[in-house]
């Protein structure tokens, strides 16, 4: 995941699967397991990681900004601290209404594009500051289920939270 730029535990896991020749499904670590090994490979290899986290956090921060009226969440590897230099921004905004996300970005001059994930939620993907930002709108009910519906609950963070993430870094 460090090396290849993978984001996803899941395709991690298959390419592992595939490369040691294993059966799929068999033995395979939990996801807190690879992020214990992802931060102590970290922290072995790259010591300006906590550097890289902060400087994604402020493009997190600077895109979240463009888009308050819809009160976005950060989420993802940005958030958890284990984002490397060529990881994506993931957002999450709560709106019925897919086109005011677009509009906006249509005011604001963003080139953008629209990605449509296996998750089924229309997915509005720029870039902010070199990063991509992959902003994902969900139904308005979505946030309310927020970890009651999910099958792994989704670690969010609001803006507010983000600024004192930079203000008061912990140990990513």
């Amino acid at each position: 995941m460090a090396e290849e730029h993978i984001d996803d535990f899941a395709l991690a896991k298959r390419k592992a699967i595939k490369r040691l020749g294993l059966p799929e499904g068999k033995n395979l670590p939990g996801n807190d397991e690879i992020e214990a090994a992802l931060r102590e490979y970290r922290s072995l290899f790259t010591p300006n990681h906590a550097d890289v986290v902060t400087e994604l956090r402020k493009k997190a921060l600077s895109a979240m900004r463009l888009f308050t009226e819809f009160k976005p969440y950060l989420v993802g590897s940005v958030l958890s601290g284990l984002a490397g230099p060529h990881s994506d921004i993931n957002l999450v905004v709560y709106t019925d209404d897919d086109k005011s996300v677009e509009i906006r970005c249509l005011n604001l001059g963003i080139d953008y594009r629209i990605e449509s994930p296996p998750s089924g939620h229309t997915t509005l993907a720029f870039y902010e500051e070199g990063s991509l930002v992959r902003l994902s709108v969900r139904p308005t009910n979505d946030e309310r289920l927020g970890a009651r519906a999910a099958s792994e609950p989704l670690e969010r963070a609001r803006l507010s939270q983000v600024e004192n993430l930079l203000t008061c870094p912990a140990a990513p």
